[in-house]
């Protein structure tokens, strides 16, 4: 990881606590404005039968997709997800799954990331494409 990026990490950190990633025990391996990895432990984020939340998958990939958009966006704008989908493909029972946020459009106003979740043997558990609108930074923030 290079200096930007452990600077932004630093920064990323200090603005996490009490957020939902933060909850669910998001940790961030890799950002770039062009490629974000993260991981995630199942334990805590499963639904009632002990698989992997769906919706803990399209948590770990909105929060990626949205951490590449305002790597993107700079330091006077702010990314915020319009749109999200998701394709679960198997259960993750243990372990953490691993999301890799990889840009698809990175414009001047919209940023798009397809993400790839995996579980500890590399199997595909998710796929989902996140779209996020950049704005100017609203006063005070």
């Amino acid at each position: 990881m290079d200096q930007e990026q452990e600077q932004f990490l630093d920064r990323l950190s200090s603005m996490n606590g009490g957020t939902l990633g933060e909850k669910m025990g998001i940790e961030f391996v890799e950002v770039t404005a062009q490629r974000v990895v993260a991981r995630m432990p199942v334990a805590g984020n499963t639904q009632p039968f002990g698989l992997l939340h769906g919706g803990a998958s399209v948590v770990l990939a909105e929060t990626l997709g949205s951490i590449g958009a305002l790597m993107h966006a700079g330091e006077d704008r702010i990314a915020v997800g319009i749109e999200i989908n998701a394709t679960h493909h198997r259960a993750a029972r243990a372990g953490f799954v691993t999301g890799t946020a990889t840009a698809l459009s990175l414009g001047n106003t919209l940023a798009t990331f397809q993400v790839v979740i995996t579980d500890d043997d590399g199997k595909l558990v998710c796929t989902s494409r996140i779209t996020c609108v950049i704005r100017p930074k609203p006063p005070g923030a």
